[in-house]
């Protein structure tokens, strides 16, 4: 477990660096995994708009909690600084965001192979702990994810896989680059936003959904970037390289793109939040 603590530490060690600079970035927490789910315990990386330096780079418009909130989930390479920095940049913007670890309460060093069942339920005992903090909003909840973890919002948002083990809802859901499912029926609104030359999950998977999406589910949303790879929005791969094999690349047009679009998304579907970037035509 000690071992673990410190993989987890150092994989978040962007969160003290930026602590020494401004005083506080987000705060590490360990929180309760749902009953009869193992392991017992799950840590995350938690922001909020009103401490540290999600409350530096926000608005400062100094409106009152509750917030709304939304959960993070990693991609198969597990937490990561850009998983902080996402949380962090979602404080700015007025949420409550927490960052889930899959893998190291579990002591698994990569999900590559797939853990997006564990993930999606992790999604679920996420929900559950920030319904329980003063400061959260219940009713306002989303959950975001990318690669392995944007195929577990699919999981956890489709009405015949997670969701139908769940009385609780999650508000909206976006999945960055995911492996998309067939005959989805989501419970909440959906955002997709995956490149064309996605390496890793195919783009066309994702229009096969929309296009047999069933009646009885909410929204599905598909942007899809013409020439773009895995992992588009992570600005630490400049320049591009192959993962197991595959390429993944950062493109700052299209990872500007998702950004607004992803802002907008949140401010249309948790009532009470403003977006300066204009809604998705």
């Amino acid at each position: 477990m000690r071992i673990a603590l410190r993989i987890f530490l150092l994989a978040i060690g962007f969160a003290s660096f930026f602590g020494a600079a401004t005083g506080r970035a987000g705060e590490l927490i360990e929180f309760p995994n749902l009953p009869k789910q193992t392991p017992a315990h799950l840590r995350g990386y938690l922001a909020r708009p009103d401490t540290g330096l999600s409350a530096i780079l926000g608005s400062r418009s100094n409106r009152a909690g509750p917030y709304p909130a939304v959960v993070v989930l990693h991609g198969c390479g597990g937490i990561s600084s850009h998983s902080a920095k996402i949380a962090d940049q979602l404080g700015s913007w007025e949420y409550v965001a927490l960052t889930v670890d899959s893998l190291g309460p579990r002591g698994i060093a990569s999900g590559c192979g797939g853990r997006s069942l564990d993930q999606a339920f992790d999604a679920y005992a996420a929900l559950h702990y920030l319904s329980q903090l003063d400061f959260v909003d219940p009713a306002r909840v989303a959950v975001l994810g990318q690669s392995m973890g944007g195929s577990a919002v699919l999981y956890a948002v489709d009405r015949d896989l997670g969701a139908q083990y769940f009385e609780e809802r999650f508000r909206a859901a976006i999945a960055y680059y995911p492996n998309c499912v067939p005959e989805a029926s989501m419970t909440a609104p959906t955002l997709v936003l995956i490149g064309e030359a996605d390496e890793w999950n195919q783009a066309e998977q994702c229009r096969e959904m929309v296009k047999h999406a069933r009646a009885d589910g909410a929204t599905i949303a598909l942007t899809v970037y013409p020439g773009v790879h895995h992992a588009f929005d992570v600005a630490e791969l400049t320049p591009g390289m192959r993962s197991l094999g595959r390429w993944v690349e950062y493109d700052e047009p299209a990872a500007r793109d998702a950004e607004q679009k992803l802002r907008a998304f949140l401010a249309a579907n948790l009532a009470g939040t403003s977006a300066d970037e204009p809604a998705e035509k």
